[in-house]
């Protein structure tokens, strides 16, 4: 199926690893040309040139953070130079976190809101002007399904998730004006190496193994009984940002294997 991507050029943030790195390849897979941002320098640009070998399309890796507006507008600029702008952007940098709300502190929480939320309104604002010249374009928001069904462990992560929801919903009143989609993806249990490092912090206090800590929360969790791949993951990503998808405005999708326990 042609998904109509061929030279799209999109960025995607969190892009060197996991979710953000399988939706850059899948992109690359169809044609586009991408910008992967993360802040490991070494990292993000070995994966651009690993792209570009596998696929032979333009990709570009940038080291930065996006919870620092200053680093957005940077890489706005490089993009701006490279590319001369996107037509596609994929919100997905973020991270889980380990606390109570009761030990949580305030400088915590301000951090994983200026990650998740504030990032996503300051993207939108570097990038959409480029969208709109072009006639339109897409925004897809990664959330999770912990935005609906907290877990107990990482209530900062669940309510920032949450916000984004919301933020998405606006986003996508305001925007569809200009021909611009925003839609949100809320992914149940992936294999990604955050749940890998979660794992292995909290299989220690059960005196478990990582494995048999995450085999036990997808045999717990899912009627799938598995944990999806990252791969599994960014073919929705594609169908979402592509022409077959242009009558999704404004939804939020879960891709959960069947963990979520009411109706959404």
């Amino acid at each position: 199926m042609d998904l109509g991507l061929k030279g799209k050029q999109v960025f995607i943030s969190g892009g060197s690893i996991g979710i953000g790195l399988a939706v850059a390849r899948a992109f690359a897979r169809e044609g586009a040309e991408v910008v992967i941002g993360a802040r490991n320098k070494e990292r993000v640009q070995a994966e651009a040139k690993r792209i570009t070998d596998d696929y032979g399309v333009k990709a570009l890796g940038i080291s930065m953070d996006v919870s620092k507006s200053e680093q957005i507008e940077a890489a706005r600029v490089e993009i701006e130079k490279s590319l001369g702008g996107i037509d596609i952007l994929v919100n997905n940098a973020g991270t889980g976190t380990e606390e109570t709300v009761m030990n949580s502190t305030d400088e915590n929480w301000y951090a994983v809101w200026d990650l998740h939320v504030m990032s996503t309104v300051r993207t939108a604002r570097a990038f959409v002007p480029y969208m709109e010249k072009r006639g339109g374009g897409v925004i897809l928001n990664t959330a999770s399904i912990c935005a609906t069904q907290p877990l107990w462990y990482e209530p900062i992560y669940n309510t920032t998730k949450a916000a984004l929801l919301m933020l998405g919903k606006c986003m996508a009143n305001e925007l569809i004006s200009k021909n611009i989609r925003v839609n949100t993806i809320s992914p149940g249990l992936v294999l990604t190496p955050d749940w890998w490092k979660t794992a292995g912090i909290l299989s220690e206090k059960e005196g478990k193994t990582p494995q048999e800590y995450l085999d036990g929360i997808a045999h717990t969790n899912t009627p799938i009984d598995r944990f999806a791949s990252p791969e599994e993951i960014a073919e929705y990503y594609i169908f979402l940002a592509s022409e077959k998808g242009s009558y999704s405005v404004g939804s939020n999708y879960y891709i959960d294997g069947g963990w979520l326990n009411t109706i959404a």
